[in-house]
């Protein structure tokens, strides 16, 4: 069944896409969110791996090592959900650059020139 084998490598391909669009969002709310559909992706190959192994395309012994990857990975997820949300950090575009006033920039520019 081509079919399902495709889904079952969308679905496994989705779950890192998901992390890593998740991240470059730059912000804990979206990476979050973006987490939990990585997690539900994981769920989704864990379904699939069962139809596959009900239809007899995969080895009990498959089943069982793929689906437990699937569930270490899912609670892997869940875990770095758990600690983002407890995370004071808000994310890389909240981050506030240090203001510098002129005056400052140039004495340290002017600093640098008297000392080479």
């Amino acid at each position: 069944d081509y079919g399902l084998v495709d889904q079952i490598r969308r679905a496994s391909v989705s779950i890192m896409s998901n992390i890593a669009e998740g991240f470059e969002r730059g912000s804990n709310q979206e990476l979050i969110q973006f987490l939990y559909i990585a997690k539900a992706s994981c769920g989704e190959v864990r379904s699939q791996l069962t139809i596959a192994y009900d239809q007899k395309y995969i080895t009990e012994s498959s089943f069982k090592e793929l689906s437990g990857q699937a569930r270490l990975i899912g609670g892997m997820l869940g875990n770095l959900i758990a600690y983002v949300k407890g995370s004071r950090f808000k994310g890389s575009k909240f981050k506030k650059t240090p203001v510098v006033n002129m005056k400052d920039e140039l004495d340290k520019l002017l600093n640098q020139q008297l000392n080479s």
